[in-house]
């Protein structure tokens, strides 16, 4: 029969076993990925964290905790406090095009959740989140600790030109929430949203994303963030890029092939 002692030393292996097999995080720094910032004539950093070795892969490291506007990337909560709260009953559910002409062609005309995530219609995630209205949107936002949180500047423009702010790690760690299930909405809702965030669709790989294009501190601000599931294994990644030019024609597309770029230097999309 055991003694105590026995008993005392058995579980202190286990405990010590257990701590001894968890992996250390780790960082790798990667500064020759600013080739890539250089060729589209922008600044910015990049972010990609692999759960599978619980492993940090930066560029400029220094903009990691900085917090900038979300944009358009805001969205995919957006998406899923308009489900959650039912002003959405699914991602068919239509907004009528309220006829103002604006200067994307594609926004000019009626949009269901599919459509306007796709496009990134800014008028419709306008309507709908004056429809979840201000005291529900802080609730949800507060709930699912979303940056900072912050709802100033308007119903329909806190995520545009107002107070919401959110940096690189903070969006990684929204997104590994997000594909875990964890954040504090039904799995309906997330569901929904994780269908219509399909950006590439591949034998070998599926990638989640949502683009965003805004303005901070005179500078044009843009991010892509999202995950790859490949092969069993999912990659957190968030690109967020700015330039003082206003004219970068390079601009637009830089937030996205900066991305593919790097999983492909990776060789996380070509295996």
């Amino acid at each position: 029969m055991a003694t105590i002692k026995q008993t005392i030393l058995f579980l202190t292996l286990v405990v010590f076993g257990a701590t001894a097999c968890k992996q250390k995080q780790t960082t790798e720094i990667r500064e020759d990925f600013k080739k890539y910032y250089d060729q589209f004539n922008v600044v910015g950093s990049f972010v990609l964290y692999d759960p599978q070795t619980d492993k940090y892969i930066l560029y400029n490291q220094s903009q990691l905790k900085q917090a900038f506007s979300p944009a358009s990337t805001f969205k995919i909560c957006n998406s899923l406090i308009g489900l959650e709260t039912g002003v959405i009953k699914d991602e068919n559910f239509v907004i009528t095009w309220d006829s103002v002409v604006r200067q994307n062609p594609n926004w000019n005309s009626d949009h269901n959740l599919k459509t306007a995530f796709k496009n990134s219609t800014v008028w419709y995630y306008q309507e709908l989140a004056r429809r979840v209205g201000g005291q529900q949107m802080k609730y949800w936002l507060d709930k699912a600790n979303y940056g900072n949180t912050d709802t100033s500047g308007g119903i329909d423009k806190f995520w545009l030109r107002g107070g919401l702010r959110i940096s690189p790690q903070q969006q990684i760690d929204f997104l590994k929430r997000f594909h875990d299930n964890q954040l504090p909405f039904s799995e309906r809702s997330v569901n929904i949203v994780k269908k219509i965030m399909i950006a590439k669709d591949t034998l070998n790989y599926v990638i989640r994303a949502k683009a965003g294009w805004g303005e901070q501190n005179n500078k044009d601000l843009g991010w892509y963030v999202g995950y790859l599931e490949t092969k069993g294994n999912v990659y957190y990644f968030a690109n967020c890029i700015q330039s003082a030019d206003f004219n970068n024609k390079d601009f637009a597309n830089a937030r996205l092939d900066i991305v593919y770029l790097i999983l492909d230097n990776l060789k996380l999309t070509n295996k």
